[in-house]
């Protein structure tokens, strides 16, 4: 739980390099923004003291002269495809981003829709966005990409994609996840502005991997588990090795593009400013760890984070074991096991001794508390009240919440709205407690600590309901859960 990162220095470094680029291209620059923008949990997890709103706070800091883009992948629109960390499709993510955008007084340039090709759910996507007066462009696919330079740096390539009009130094292009069509979208526009006769550059904002780290520190390693379902893997930059006898590091897509993309760029405007995947990188993450004992610590657990993340998944479809054996080699990499989290011990232990599901949390301070599934309250319940009264510094044996405060609830879940399971779940527990608050004092102390449960870590002896998993992450806990259900079914819920 200690800090390793100083986040508001990395602000500062942030942006003045990106102002140095925004000079470096005549006044107008398009920043390809790679990972999440506004709620880049991975980096707060793996570099503990980072901000999740990092990025956005460091882009205020600049707002006179940033304008946003959002590229969407017109095949995710098509796919439905869903944010993991959020639990909504992209085509979702991009108006809630709009909304974040717009409240936090950014300009919006609007939404450009890539690899458009009639697909249904895209059209109707850009019919939406234009009710609700949002712009929206198309780019369409192009045959030959990425190779066929010529073909793409031509009015039938880039020049057929719609131009969107800007008027800042600085346009961020973002999107809801990977493979969205971002830098496409930067070059197009570069193409555009150049046959306007706009001198523009480009740059990319990624925080992962850490250029500077050595290849396989765990923050490195961790960014790879992170994207183990893209097939990434983290490589010395040859590139920047070459140009400048210094080694840095990257990842396979950036290098294996590189070529082609400076080929773009010389093709577009005459020349290429880079040398290297690297030199095209905005990347001040490793000048702004203050303890890298922290960091590594934090980033090990983020891969056994990822590890049953992928192992859970795995039970519920019934694919993806390469990815988790390429996981388990991971694991290897950064010198863990699957049991690094001491909450995992106590939770299977806490399973054993009481016969049925169960759950542990590692508190701030290091302690470890467990909790069971009883008549009225399921493992997720039981381990959260438990965890109020550990941070909150209540006495384990109070009896917080009442069997006459819970059993209506049961009652009505059971006879009224028919479910088959009396157990009152995580949120349906807080609601219980923050009722009970009006009328008991110990109830009320321990909402007031809620919050301090934010970055623990939590493990369940089997998977848990997506309602509870839903409320824990709300809440900021980390959660893993042993790829097992508690019950021998073929469908869960």
């Amino acid at each position: 739980m200690r800090n390793g990162f100083d986040n508001d220095k990395y602000i500062a470094l942030q942006a003045e390099h990106i102002r140095s680029r925004i000079e470096q291209f005549g006044g107008k620059l398009y920043l390809e923004f790679g990972g999440k923008l506004f709620d880049d949990y991975h980096a707060a997890r793996v570099l503990p003291g980072f901000e999740p709103d990092s990025k956005i706070r460091m882009l205020k800091s600049l707002a006179d002269d940033v304008e946003i883009i959002i590229a969407i992948n017109a095949n995710d629109i098509e796919k439905s495809k869903v944010r993991g960390d959020l639990g909504i499709t992209y085509d979702e993510d991009v108006l809630r981003l709009m909304d974040i955008f717009r409240t936090m007084g950014f300009a919006t340039s609007g939404v450009v829709i890539t690899h458009y090709a009639n697909q249904p759910s895209a059209g109707a996507f850009r019919k939406r966005l234009d009710s609700l007066g949002i712009k929206s462009y198309l780019h369409y696919p192009i045959a030959g990409y990425p190779y066929d330079i010529d073909h793409i740096v031509s009015d039938e390539g880039y020049g057929r994609n719609e131009y969107v009009e800007t008027t800042r130094p600085l346009v961020v292009v973002t999107a809801p996840g990977p493979g969205s069509g971002k830098m496409a979208t930067c070059l197009s526009q570069l193409y555009h502005e150049h046959t306007r006769g706009v001198e523009a550059g480009y740059a990319k904002y990624e925080t992962f991997p850490v250029w500077n780290l050595p290849l396989k520190h765990p923050v490195n390693i961790a960014y790879e588990a992170a994207t183990v379902d893209l097939d990434d893997a983290n490589t010395i930059d040859p590139f920047h090795l070459e140009a400048y006898g210094e080694t840095t590091v990257n990842y396979n897509r950036d290098v294996e593009i590189f070529p082609v993309l400076k080929a773009m760029l010389e093709s577009i405007s005459g020349e290429s400013p880079y040398q290297s995947p690297t030199d095209m990188g905005v990347n001040m993450a490793g000048n702004a760890i203050v303890d890298d004992d922290a960091v590594r610590d934090a980033a090990k657990m983020e891969i056994v984070r990822r590890y049953f993340q992928t192992a859970v998944e795995v039970k519920r479809t019934g694919i993806g074991h390469e990815r988790l054996e390429r996981l388990e080699l991971l694991m290897n990499q950064a010198g863990v096991n699957a049991s690094l989290s001491p909450a995992r011990s106590a939770a299977l232990l806490k399973e054993e001794t009481t016969g049925g599901p169960a759950g542990a949390m590692v508190l701030p301070d290091g302690s470890v508390v467990t909790g069971k599934t009883s008549a009225l309250l399921g493992a997720a319940s039981s381990l959260l009240m438990n965890a109020l009264k550990g941070v909150a510094g209540v006495d384990d044996d109070k009896d917080v919440l009442s069997d006459e405060a819970i059993t209506p609830i049961c009652r009505l879940k059971t006879q009224q709205l028919r479910s088959r399971n009396p157990r009152l779940h995580s949120d349906e527990t807080l609601i219980a407690l923050s009722i009970s608050s009006a009328t008991d004092e110990a109830a009320a102390k321990l909402i007031e600590h809620v919050e301090d449960l934010r970055g623990c870590d939590a493990f369940f002896s089997v998977i848990l309901s997506a309602t509870d998993e839903k409320l824990y992450r709300t809440l900021g806990i980390n959660v893993c859960c042993e790829p097992k259900y508690e019950q021998h079914r073929y469908y869960h819920k």
